[in-house]
């Protein structure tokens, strides 16, 4: 990893479920689907809830006709 992806993932921005159903245009339910066969990382909150790093969405948004199936 360069120096700046190293910081750049330092500072990157976590998005919600929600943040994330909405860029994609699916339900929440199918981000959270995705995030359980392992199709995009997360991490927990403590509460439990998943949260995304934009620049890998922005990285699969850019490719997601080869990488997600909505269905």
């Amino acid at each position: 990893m360069s120096r700046e992806e190293e910081h750049a993932a330092s500072v990157d921005e976590w998005l919600t479920t929600k943040q994330v159903a909405a860029l994609f245009h699916v339900d929440r339910t199918t981000v959270s689907r995705w995030a359980r066969e392992g199709k995009v990382g997360t991490l927990r909150t403590l509460g439990g809830h998943r949260r995304y790093r934009r620049s890998e969405i922005e990285t699969l948004l850019r490719n997601r006709s080869t990488t997600l199936d909505p269905t």
